[in-house]
């Protein structure tokens, strides 16, 4: 009898340190659905994809975007770095994403990979800046950096972009046509001094929704 508790006894307990094992090795945050989360990098496609506007799309359109420009002469040969201002991006497709984060990236990676050779203009702070402007001006503040009131920087150029779209919906699924649009505008002149596009078509047997 004693033979017969060990032999089952060593399979039970081996059983259960697996079963221990296991729950510690999957432990962590888990969606609705039970499947685990996964690290994945910007540019990769995941397993929970639409046919709408994504991650790896941002990162493959806004780096073409910013070697294009890098690569034209008002910016290549430039004698001093030509000053930017970011102007708003027009969605015209249908999907409710945030069209901003294009610039956004764009100005970090031409930031990073080309400091010295273009400036941006903080267009967005402008209140802020205002305010300190004129309390340096009033006496309420200095800088050592800025001894006297300078005015701000005039642009040279508008970097902005526009995205439109095509879409289909049958029986058989969704087909969504996506054509990003950059341009940079002469700020004295309005002439478009650079364009580039990028065009993306997904195909998917069901919808998703964007946030």
């Amino acid at each position: 009898m004693k033979s017969l508790l060990t032999k089952l006894t060593i399979p039970i307990c081996s059983a259960a340190v697996l079963a221990l094992a296991s729950g510690c090795a999957s432990s962590g945050v888990r969606n609705p659905s039970g499947v685990p989360v996964t690290h994945m990098n910007a540019d990769e496609q995941g397993f929970v994809a639409g046919t709408g506007v994504e991650s790896q799309d941002l990162v493959m359109v806004t780096d073409k975007m910013a070697r294009s420009i890098l690569g034209i002469p008002q910016v290549a040969n430039a004698p001093t770095p030509p000053t930017i201002v970011l102007d708003p991006v027009d969605n015209q497709t249908r999907f409710p994403i945030n069209k901003e984060i294009f610039l956004t990236r764009i100005r970090a990676q031409l930031n990073i990979k080309a400091s010295g050779k273009l400036i941006f203009l903080a267009r967005a702070q402008m209140d802020t800046l205002e305010k300190e402007r004129n309390r340096k001006r009033e006496g309420q503040v200095t800088a050592s950096s800025d001894p006297t009131v300078q005015e701000f920087k005039g642009a040279d150029y508008f970097l902005t972009g526009t995205l439109q779209g095509m879409s289909t919906r049958t029986k058989a699924g969704t087909s969504d046509y996506i054509l990003y649009n950059f341009h940079l505008i002469d700020a004295r002149t309005s002439a478009i001094v650079w364009e580039d596009m990028a065009e993306i078509k997904k195909q998917g047997l069901e919808d998703a929704a964007y946030r």
